[in-house]
């Protein structure tokens, strides 16, 4: 549980909840029933985000194609078939064939040889270069790994660390809590006792001054 204080200065929030030492939960199984109960109550949380949350990030805003792409996966939609018809070399469809329909299918095959052509430079070029090009990515690659797993074990450490000192800041605090309260309960007895006892001395008192007068009448 917390509780905020204002001021003009700052606003600070405060805690009054030990969870690695309170244990009420566990020794009164009445008081969870009545905590359940109670959380059943609360309003649920607002489905708004709060104002401090930043708005969420477009994607791709200025490449409709990658946007697309992106659509396509998260709705787990299949990828389209990759289309082979511009990888064919197609005849004229009538016998013996109209001039027009020849003059498409030789651009159709003159395009399909520069393709090939390109395709073999690429692959040359690919084949001299290549490797070395892979080695830096792949060396750049396992650089950024590691650094993501030597920032992560970091975090994890100091996690753990952050809750180890609050596990042993609240048993600290716990203990003397505990040791408070028993001193107040003993004082609580001693006055009790006091009480007790001051009654008894006026019950005594009394009896005495009872005795001194049926005395001092006779």
């Amino acid at each position: 549980m917390a509780s905020l204080i204002d001021n003009d200065a700052h606003r600070t929030e405060i805690f009054d909840s030990l969870p690695y030492y309170d244990n009420d939960l566990e020794q009164n199984p009445i008081l969870r029933e009545k905590v359940e109960r109670e959380l059943a109550r609360e309003p649920k949380p607002p489905q708004t985000l709060h104002p401090r949350v930043p708005p969420p990030i477009e994607l791709f805003k200025d490449k409709p194609g990658l946007a697309a792409e992106l659509a396509r996966v998260e709705a787990h939609q299949p990828l389209a078939p990759l289309d082979t018809i511009r990888y064919q070399l197609p005849a004229p469809t009538s016998i013996p064939g109209t001039d027009g329909e020849w003059q498409q299918a030789l651009k159709n095959a003159q395009s399909q040889l520069e393709h090939q052509r390109i395709r073999h430079t690429n692959l040359a070029l690919l084949q001299t270069y290549g490797p070395n090009a892979w080695r830096i990515h792949n060396y750049l690659l396992e650089a950024t790994a590691k650094q993501a797993e030597t920032a992560l074990e970091e975090l994890k450490q100091r996690t753990t660390d952050i809750n180890r000192e609050r596990k042993n800041s609240q048993t600290r605090i716990g203990n003397q809590l505990t040791s408070l309260e028993n001193k107040w309960t003993e004082l609580i007895s001693s006055i009790l006792q006091i009480e007790m006892a001051n009654v008894a001395l006026d019950a005594e008192v009394d009896r005495l001054n009872k005795k001194e007068a049926e005395l001092a009448s006779i």
